[in-house]
């Protein structure tokens, strides 16, 4: 399994100018993003709508064709929004790539068990959805030697990544809150993005 930390590092390492989209685990400041990060200005986090990554990172991939949109998505977010897949792979962004975090548990509430986690195969539900490529990596060392073949191939491409689980036990009130929101997303895209109002 690999480390979600180290998963969203090196990510973030790969990047160049892409967006991230994120959701709720990959943008929880314990273990991602806005903590580990080259350029907040592109984080576009989707903590507080649990399922709607996918759906915000295919608006932006297609209104930013020429733009990497890169989706940090969650197993418990997208089981909420499957008919996402299946949207994603029909309006078929090149530029975009759908990254599960795939930790098998809802680990911003608690730990919780995800429904069929044991069962699931996300791999084969992006290629039946009809996503143009999809890997997998269970480990550091082949996401490492991997990821550049995933992010470089024309889309969309759907990454799936089996991830430790990383509890969040602490009651929300006393959490550290993370510096970027949605709001400051929205308030900020039209500048990270060029765009003359």
């Amino acid at each position: 399994m690999i480390d979600n930390t180290d998963a969203v590092k090196l990510l973030d390492s790969k990047r160049g100018k892409a967006i991230f989209v994120a959701t709720m685990n990959a943008n929880n400041v314990n273990f991602g993003l806005p903590t580990i990060t080259s350029d907040e200005k592109l984080d576009f986090p989707v903590s507080g709508a649990m399922s709607k990554a996918s759906n915000v990172a295919l608006g932006l991939a297609l209104a930013q064709p020429d733009r990497k949109i890169m989706c940090l998505d969650g197993d418990g977010s997208l089981l909420m929004n499957l008919g996402s897949l299946v949207t994603i792979s029909n309006k078929a962004p090149k530029n975009l790539v759908h990254v599960l975090f795939n930790n098998r548990v809802y680990a911003v509430t608690g730990g919780q068990p995800i429904p069929g986690s044991e069962i699931v195969d996300w791999e084969d539900m992006a290629r039946s959805a009809g996503y143009a490529k999809v890997f997998s990596f269970d480990n550091l060392e082949d996401m490492t030697n991997g990821i550049d073949e995933a992010l470089s191939a024309e889309g969309p491409v759907f990454v799936h990544l089996r991830v430790a689980p990383q509890i969040e036990n602490t009651p929300v009130q006393f959490r550290t809150p993370a510096n970027r929101t949605v709001h400051t997303a929205i308030a900020d895209l039209p500048e990270t993005l060029g765009i003359k109002r």
